[in-house]
């Protein structure tokens, strides 16, 4: 068996999945289809794509850790304890004493997509400093994983690229979802730059419909238009179309893998669900990244992740089993 990171594969049963980034909670309205003027109550739901990933990952019986920084607050000692319960190494986890933990109010409009408020001025995860990174950690990671929201600002966006350059000279894969979110950006101009200042540094890269207009300014999902955010270095390039299911983009080969029939409650998290399982699946072999058979094999199991999260509310809770995803395969 091959060694990983200098631990025999026995010491090590499957690769650790980083995750950089920013966790928070989610306020979400108790009622569907409301402004969050009109919404008559909130229930508070932890939230922050990466940490989805994270908790995907480990759901689905992988090994990963997050890295971030949370305020010492209820709070953010709730959202630590949450990704513990969860099986989320938090070694990489620190606490600001002189910031809260970012909060996002978010509606669920009639048709189960969402409009965010969020309150980060500045949060805690702003603060992250390169001094504070746990880097033996992050040399750790078979695969690296971060957005986009950490680019946003100083001193966070230093030590989002120092733990990207450290987790690549140790041999990770780097994993980037931009997961973007305008309201958080001083311009939209200014988002698309940033996003695609470290376009070239990634291995994989998974947008959605709605990220692939945004970035390339084409109201298209073709395949010529998906080929815009192609670099040499890439490996795969990921397109996901929610219901649609996904399309897929390597050196060698590209095609469209169908999702799964479900009654949609809240999209909240499917993305995230979707990531985690592929980066889960591949951390333990990345074989499929060059054979066509097992990455579409990968991304069904993906879809069905993504389809199952968007059957309940809230991110967390909804993210799915091993057993769960295969009901769904089967089912279908």
């Amino acid at each position: 068996m091959v060694s990983v990171n200098g631990e025999s594969a026995a010491a090590a049963p499957s690769g650790l999945v980083v995750s950089f980034g920013e966790m928070l909670i989610d306020f979400v309205p108790t009622v569907s289809g409301v402004s969050l003027a009109e919404a008559p109550g909130f229930l508070k739901a932890p939230g922050g794509a990466p940490a989805n990933v994270a908790i995907a990952v480990t759901r689905l019986g992988g090994r990963c850790a997050f890295v971030g920084k949370l305020g010492d607050d209820e709070f953010g000692r709730m959202l630590a304890a949450i990704l513990r319960e969860n099986g989320v190494d938090d070694s990489g986890i620190l606490f600001d004493a002189g910031a809260r933990t970012a909060l996002a109010f978010v509606t669920l409009r009639a048709d189960g997509e969402r409009e965010f408020m969020f309150y980060r001025n500045p949060s805690a995860d702003m603060l992250l400093t390169e001094a504070e990174l746990n880097l033996d950690l992050i040399r750790k990671a078979s695969i690296f994983h971060y957005g986009s929201i950490s680019l946003i600002t100083e001193p966070c966006r230093s030590a989002h690229l120092k733990a990207m350059e450290v987790a690549k000279q140790a041999g990770a894969l780097l994993s980037y979802d931009p997961n973007l979110r305008l309201p958080l950006w001083p311009s939209a101009a200014e988002a698309r730059e940033q996003i695609l200042s470290i376009w070239d540094q990634a291995d994989i890269i998974k947008v959605s419909d709605v990220e692939l207009e945004f970035l390339t300014g084409e109201d298209s999902v073709e395949d010529e238009v998906a080929m815009r955010l192609w670099r040499p270095n890439l490996t795969l390039l990921l397109v996901t179309l929610g219901e649609k299911g996904c399309k897929y983009y390597t050196k060698d080969f590209h095609g469209s893998v169908e999702s799964f029939v479900v009654k949609q409650v809240d999209t909240t998290g499917a993305g995230d669900a979707f990531v985690g399982s592929l980066l889960g699946k591949l951390v333990e072999d990345r074989s499929a990244l060059q054979d066509e058979k097992k990455l579409r094999e990968l991304l069904r199991f993906s879809n069905a992740c993504g389809a199952i999260t968007t059957t309940k509310k809230g991110a967390i809770p909804a993210l799915p089993n091993v057993s769960e995803a295969m009901q769904l395969i089967e089912k279908a």
